[in-house]
């Protein structure tokens, strides 16, 4: 069936091209989240928005993210590994990592050097300036952030949900 334009606009009432305010009637102004509030990819998100949140504010004075802290940690425990194997453990592309790298390699925190097994491959180490900056985050990270975390959510959950993170990140 074809309405002409005409007849379909005597139909539909016109509408206003401003946008009126929308009042949810009988709640405070938030939205509903509907379906979202049941769904663990979107609470994880949210969730993890809010950790990274408080992790910078932290770790502020040492300008270092997460994923930095993370390359940190990782050269630390694994010194002279490649930058393949770092970036592929953290699950960073390497376009994204060969820039981190360079980041923290102009605050002289890392450096690369060529592999004596592969001259294409470069491996990472710490500098002693490196090390320095990873205990002073180390610190910070937990004696506010974690030590906050562990407030909010008790030890047993803090625990628990640690290991539900870690099987979803192994099993899914």
């Amino acid at each position: 069936m074809t309405v002409s334009k005409t007849a379909s606009d005597a139909v539909r009432p016109q509408r206003s091209l401003r946008r009126e305010p929308v009042d949810p009637a009988g709640d405070d102004g938030m939205l509903q989240l509907g379906e979202l509030s049941g769904l663990l990819g979107y609470s994880l998100k949210r969730a993890q928005l809010k950790v990274f949140e408080d992790f910078l504010r932290c770790v502020a004075p040492l300008q270092l993210t997460p994923a930095q802290f993370s390359v940190l940690l990782l050269l630390d425990k694994n010194p002279g590994r490649n930058q393949t194997e770092i970036a592929n453990t953290l699950g960073i592309l390497r376009p994204n990592f060969v820039a981190m790298l360079d980041a923290l390699e102009s605050r002289d925190l890392c450096a690369r050097m060529r592999s004596a097994n592969d001259r294409r491959s470069h491996i990472l180490v710490l500098t002693d300036r490196g090390r320095a900056v990873l205990a002073r985050a180390k610190k910070l990270v937990a004696n506010k952030h974690e030590a906050r975390l562990i407030e909010v959510l008790g030890p047993a959950n803090h625990a628990a949900l640690l290991e539900m993170l870690a099987k979803l990140a192994q099993e899914f």
